[in-house]
């Protein structure tokens, strides 16, 4: 009995409801070194839409002198623009970005900040104070135009430069991107050296000066931790988690860190839980498929190779 007891007592603490924010298509092509047709990344944002996906994060405004991978940012949103139950979020790290996508048709942005000083001078050529004025500066054009604003934070638990990062330097900036203005801050452990332990520290830091509802993780699966973070994120009622089909992506700036954690494992392991997502995983998983087909590798998630195999199986009896 004592063991049914803890098992109900863990499970209620998770929230009923989790909402994936997919990041593949921006986050996860952009570490790709070749350059992905305008006409692939489209039809994966089509795939990653029909399988229930509620938010997509389509692309990037960046220099394309700086990130090549997403120089087709106008053309990409301009082919999705008529889908309208989901949402497309897009980096824009300054106001120049900024304009560019509200050309584009952008109903959406988000903002890029670090809680490493080494790693915001060498991701985004600024320190943590100068990232933060360009990003009031964003916001309140935002404000402006009625649209919404993700912040993202990375290097929450170590940096590839300082190593480990204190807590109270991600509250502090986690802090500062609500104060502007953010409605929803997505905390990411960019190189996937995070466990449960120091992420509980990192997450009980930021729980203090922001509240549980505008908070979402964003992890790596450099160590496999990944799918274990988000457990004890979800325990402490975290309910957004950012996920990149097949497992996409990594970070150019951190030597050795691996891709972001897939979605379909995170999906499987939701509805293991028991866990509401709306999401249709086999979509997923052939969304996965497509985009590593095109990319010449095999799918970057274990819940996709296994369940791949049983549709195969079962597809011959």
């Amino acid at each position: 009995m004592p063991c049914v007891l803890n098992y109900l007592k863990l499970l209620s603490s998770i929230p009923k409801f989790v909402k994936i924010v997919e990041v593949g298509p921006r986050d996860g092509l952009q570490n790709e070194k070749g350059v992905v047709p305008t006409a692939v990344k489209v039809e994966l944002i089509k795939m990653l839409v029909s399988s229930g996906l509620p938010v997509v994060e389509a692309t990037s405004f960046v220099s394309p002198k700086w990130v090549p991978q997403l120089a087709d940012a106008k053309d990409v949103l301009s082919a999705i623009r008529g889908i309208s139950h989901c949402r497309f979020p897009v980096l824009t790290p300054n106001l120049k970005g900024f304009e560019a996508a509200i050309g584009a048709g952008a109903k959406e942005v988000a903002v890029f900040a670090s809680a490493s000083e080494s790693f915001s001078k060498s991701n985004i050529n600024c320190s943590i104070e100068d990232s933060l004025a360009r990003y009031r500066d964003v916001t309140l054009a935002a404000r402006n135009h009625s649209l919404p604003v993700r912040g993202y934070i990375s290097c929450v638990v170590g940096c590839p430069v300082e190593g480990a990062v204190p807590p109270a330097k991600v509250a502090y900036v986690a802090q500062e991107l609500v104060n502007m203005g953010c409605a929803e801050i997505s905390l990411g452990d960019t190189i996937g050296v995070g466990t449960p332990g120091t992420v509980m520290s990192m997450l009980e830091a930021v729980l203090e000066v922001v509240p549980v509802e505008k908070l979402a993780v964003h992890f790596h699966d450099t160590y496999g931790q990944a799918l274990s973070n988000i457990l004890l994120s979800l325990q402490l009622g975290i309910s957004t988690v950012d996920s990149s089909v097949s497992g996409l992506g990594g970070c150019p700036y951190a030597k050795g860190a691996t891709g972001n954690v897939a979605t379909e494992d995170v999906v499987y392991m939701l509805n293991g839980l028991g866990v509401t997502t709306n999401i249709d995983l086999r979509n997923v998983i052939l969304a996965g498929d497509f985009i590593s087909k095109h990319l010449g590798r095999c799918p970057g998630s274990k819940a996709a190779v296994a369940l791949s195999r049983t549709f195969a199986n079962t597809s011959k009896l």
